[in-house]
């Protein structure tokens, strides 16, 4: 059996603040496999972020892991020294933040901070490392990489910035990328670009990916399976195409309805009711009770993610489209 890239186990990230302890992240369980883009969707506040930033061990304290496992690669990462963590971080772990401008140092040329990240996590020389530089620009695209290596990060525009940023995550050949709202920032021509970039770069490279978005759009075009979050916790798991051309869990079905749709000649969006609970008040068993228009009696307890005849994993006790 292929073991994942990577394996998320009962994650559970927990916040302690004057009202009590609030839970971000609440039993989320998933893989990514080599070569697959695994896409998390959901409303702001669902914990998408979070989740990618636990992997990633960047969680700003008080913010902690209070229970679950992290494997990459099969080894076990979420209870490793902060030093260890850091040395894992750009050799086999690469991330895409949402703003290039957080990611890149606006003091230093774009080829520096190439050369640096490779040589500080691969065995070449200063030569090669300024080779490996170029030929990442070159490979995300970057017009006349070896005239444009020595320029700084705001010579270029917002789309070419993504694709440096890109090129830097990649550039240690690490196994996962974790790429957060990479797209956002970008108008929508660019961002078919950078989906297109990413999409190709992790077939070829083999890398699996984690791809943190709202837009249902953009998991549309670029994820291989979606796993929708509520609240903190997983709602809905399994392949793109079955999860939004028929979606089981109420959440996921309320998210398709408010997103455009040409081909289906839509004159209104539909729109789910309420908002979002606050983490410290959420109520009692499933979380998104008070805003389905399903909702039971037995929905007072909390589903568990489950295989129904959807063909996806869903946490639902009345999911859309299962036998009544």
């Amino acid at each position: 059996m292929t073991i994942p890239v990577l394996s998320v186990r009962g994650l559970v990230v927990e916040i302690p603040t004057r009202h009590g302890v609030m839970r971000p992240v609440d039993g989320m369980t998933f893989d990514i496999k080599a070569g697959e883009i695994l896409g998390l969707v959901g409303e702001s506040g669902a914990g998408k972020s979070m989740t990618g930033n636990a992997v990633i061990g960047l969680l700003d304290p008080p913010a902690r892991i209070a229970e679950g496992e992290i494997y990459l690669n099969g080894d076990r990462i979420d209870r490793l020294r902060l030093a260890d963590l850091r040395k894992r971080r750009g050799k086999d772990i690469g991330m895409v933040f949402q703003d290039p401008l957080t990611s890149l140092n606006p003091l230093l040329p774009i080829g520096d901070q190439l050369t640096e990240t490779i040589l500080e996590h691969l065995p070449v020389s200063m030569s090669e490392a300024k080779t490996r530089a170029v030929a990442a620009l070159e490979e995300v695209g970057i017009p006349a990489a070896a005239e444009r290596i020595g320029a700084y990060p705001h010579e270029f525009s917002g789309g070419m910035r993504q694709r440096v940023v890109i090129a830097l995550a990649l550039s240690a050949e690490p196994s996962l990328i974790i790429a957060d709202e990479p797209t956002t920032a970008l108008d929508v021509s660019v961002q078919a670009q950078i989906t297109a970039l990413l999409k190709r770069l992790c077939r070829e490279r083999g890398a699996g990916v984690m791809l943190v978005t709202h837009d249902m759009g953009v998991i549309a075009e670029t994820a291989d399976r979606v796993a929708v979050m509520y609240a903190g916790q997983l709602v809905e798991l399994g392949f793109v195409r079955q999860v939004l051309s028929e979606p089981c869990h109420p959440y996921t079905d309320g998210l398709m309805g408010s997103t455009p749709q040409a081909s289906k000649g839509q004159t209104r969006l539909r729109q789910i009711p309420g908002s979002m609970p606050r983490l410290g008040n959420l109520p009692p068993g499933c979380a998104f009770s008070p805003r389905c228009s399903y909702v039971q009696d037995k929905c007072r307890q909390k589903p568990e993610l489950r295989l129904n005849s959807c063909d996806s994993r869903t946490a639902c006790w009345f999911p859309i489209g299962a036998p009544a």
